[in-house]
C-alpha cells in the first residue's frame, strides 16, 4: 500500500514553542513526530510513501532520506505553497496511479486499521473514502455528515456539538484529481471536496480509537505526555 503525507504547512500556531522546526518534526522524546507516524504506516502495511515539503523541507529529507526503516521515500517539493489540493496533485506524479493511495496530515495522528479502510473503499467501488473520528466537541475541526456509509455534507468550523469530525486520512483513486493542473494553489477541502460532496459521496470510515493534532501548543504538549 501507497501513502502521501503532506508536510509543508508552516505550523505558525506552534511558533511559541517549536521555532525553525517544521511541524511534523517537532520533537517527541527526541524522535520526530513525524516518525511515529511513519511508524505506524507500517505496522498497517504501507511500504511506500510521498512526502510533500515545502517549509524547512531539508530538516525532513536529512532525517528520512530516500528509505526509512525499509519504507521507500519519494518527496514532492512545493516551490512555493499550493494548499492542500496542490500539493496532493504534486504528490501524486510520484504513485502509482493505478492503486488507491493513502493521504494524510504530517501532523496528526490517528489509530485505525487501514487494511479494513482499503477493504471497505474497494468493496465500495468509492472514488474516495474518509476517516471520521467521533468527538464529544466538533468545534475546532467542524462537523461530517452522513447518510448510511456516504458522506453527505458538512458544517463549518464552530459547532460545539457532539459527531463526527474529518480525521484527515483518505483513500483516493488518483485519477479523482486528474484534471487538476500541477502548480496550482487550491484547498482540497474547500475548493474540491465541499463543492462536490453530492456527486463524490465519499465513503464514510468511522472509528473512536486515538486521534490527535499536534497544531497547537496544548495538543503538542498533550502529544509528548501520551507518546512512549
Amino acid at each position: 500500500m501507497q501513502a502521501v503525507i503532506l508536510a509543508g504547512g508552516f505550523g505558525t500556531r506552534l511558533r511559541s514553542v517549536l521555532a525553525d522546526v517544521p511541524k511534523p518534526m517537532a520533537p517527541i522524546h527526541g524522535k520526530p513526530f513525524l516518525a511515529y507516524l511513519i511508524d505506524y504506516l507500517k505496522l498497517q502495511g504501507i511500504t511506500e510513501i510521498v512526502l510533500s515539503v515545502h517549509y524547512l523541507k531539508e530538516q525532513i529529507q536529512a532525517y528520512f532520506e530516500t528509505s526509512y526503516d525499509g519504507i521507500a521515500i519519494r518527496y514532492a517539493i512545493e516551490d512555493q505553497p499550493l494548499g492542500t489540493g496542490g500539493a496532493i496533485v504534486k504528490s501524486l506524479a510520484f504513485v502509482d496511479v493505478s492503486q488507491p493511495v493513502f493521504v494524510l496530515n504530517g501532523d496528526t495522528f490517528l489509530k485505525m486499521d487501514y487494511q479494513a479502510m482499503m477493504q471497505q473503499h474497494q468493496a465500495a467501488m468509492s472514488s474516495m473514502t474518509m476517516a471520521l473520528r467521533k468527538l464529544a466537541d466538533c468545534s475546532r475541526y467542524g462537523v461530517v455528515f452522513t447518510e448510511g456509509t456516504a458522506v453527505t455534507a458538512f458544517k463549518e468550523i464552530g459547532s460545539s456539538d457532539a459527531g463526527l469530525i474529518n480525521a484527515g486520512v483518505y483513500l483516493m483513486n488518483p485519477q479523482l484529481l486528474k484534471d487538476r493542473v500541477d502548480g496550482e494553489a487550491f484547498s482540497f477541502e474547500r475548493d474540491f471536496l465541499f463543492p462536490q460532496i453530492s456527486s463524490l459521496q465519499p465513503q464514510a470510515f468511522i472509528t473512536d480509537n486515538y486521534f490527535i493534532d499536534i497544531g497547537v501548543p496544548e495538543d503538542y504538549a498533550r502529544a509528548v505526555s501520551e507518546f512512549v
